[in-house]
């Protein structure tokens, strides 16, 4: 019996991926970052002032599948987090989904990019549509004052704030289309309190309340960006994929600009999401690991390992008292080739597990993530 019920199962799994293999690609529209979209080159050679290196489409944003690792024990970090704290799964979904998340006091807001949706998951794991018709929704920020801001990926990238009003914040820079700064897709985003917003997008960007862009610094390879609790200091991540990265500090001047540049920390890895506590500490996603880092020195405080050896591209505190950690693992079986899908299957190029863990360390309460 045993062995007719594995293979029943094995011709229904079969039977499935013959099915998603004949499922044909989409090649433009909401779903697919502007570089992946076959209308991008057409745009950009409208470009005049910005000039993009082009990628091959569904190559960006890839990453090969690493092999199951067994659970590392959680070390204690003193103030942060207790010896033995253990990972929780609270929701995960196939497809490239769950970057740029935001804990709330009703839960995490994940951006789906394939479907154009932002879903807001509760503790429980139950999602629901908050936002739809994002035209490839990324990264969510909430700023000091309540409003929530969102990065569209997909051809005719912009940065919308989509509560409480729903309006355009800017999809230009220089008289140019935002995907004449590349194909990789706008990345991820903080927002300040006076209404601006800090993005990424290989380089460093601020965005003025009245939509104008420009850019900050000459640090490159950008990725994760958080505001100090008091907004007098950016932190953003840079470097190269694959490789040990850096955090990049600086400080905040009152019109939004940014000076001051320098390197505040080395990362154990390829730096992505941040977030920040009540304390200013920084938490950064560095490949299997989070890199938790005092802002006084650079200093490492210590690391929290992720489940299983996943790789972490998005932090957020929330839940309770915000002593959840929330985290996306890029979970190898729900990416691109796994649970026997094609490597070239139409849904996105990673697959998100929300989990969470207890903390000792609380987010700042006066700002979400």
């Amino acid at each position: 019996m045993r062995s007719s019920s594995l293979v029943a199962v094995s011709l229904c799994l079969m039977a499935a991926t013959v099915a998603l293999a004949q499922t044909p690609q989409r090649t433009e529209g909401p779903g697919l970052k502007a570089g992946e979209d076959s209308r991008y080159k057409a745009e950009i050679d409208l470009c005049k002032n910005h000039h993009p290196v082009i990628r091959t489409p569904g190559l960006a944003g890839a990453r090969a599948a690493a092999p199951d690792a067994a659970p590392a024990d959680v070390q204690a970090i003193p103030g942060i987090i207790a010896a033995g704290a253990h990972w929780r799964s609270v929701w995960h979904e196939t497809g490239n989904n769950a970057d740029g998340i935001v804990g709330t006091r009703e839960g995490v807001l994940v951006a789906q990019q394939d479907s154009s949706d932002v879903v807001l998951v509760n503790a429980a794991g139950e999602a629901k549509v908050l936002y739809k018709d994002t035209n490839t929704g990324g990264a969510v920020s909430i700023n000091k004052r309540g409003q929530t801001f969102l990065v569209e990926r997909g051809l005719h990238q912009s940065i919308w704030e989509v509560s409480p009003e729903h309006k355009m914040l800017t999809d230009t820079i220089d008289g140019d289309s935002i995907d004449c700064l590349g194909s990789g897709g706008l990345n991820d985003l903080t927002a300040a309190a006076n209404g601006g917003v800090y993005f990424t997008l290989g380089n460093l960007y601020y965005v003025a309340p009245g939509g104008a862009i420009t850019r900050q610094g000459d640090v490159t390879g950008t990725n994760g960006i958080i505001l100090s609790p008091d907004e007098k200091h950016l932190y953003v991540t840079s470097g190269t994929f694959g490789q040990p990265g850096n955090l990049v500090v600086f400080d905040v001047q009152p019109d939004g600009t940014l000076t001051n540049q320098k390197v505040l920390a080395h990362l154990t890895g390829s730096g992505d999401g941040s977030t920040i506590d009540s304390e200013g500490h920084i938490f950064v996603s560095s490949g299997t690991v989070i890199d938790v880092i005092s802002p006084d020195d650079g200093h490492l405080l210590g690391i929290i390992p992720l489940p299983q050896g996943d790789d972490v591209i998005s932090l957020t505190f929330g839940g309770p008292g915000r002593r959840t950690l929330y985290a996306v693992a890029l979970n190898h079986k729900y990416a691109k080739g796994g649970l026997g899908l094609p490597s070239d299957h139409v849904m996105g190029g990673q697959g998100g597990e929300l989990v969470a863990i207890h903390m000792l360390a609380h987010g700042y309460e006066g700002r979400a993530k």
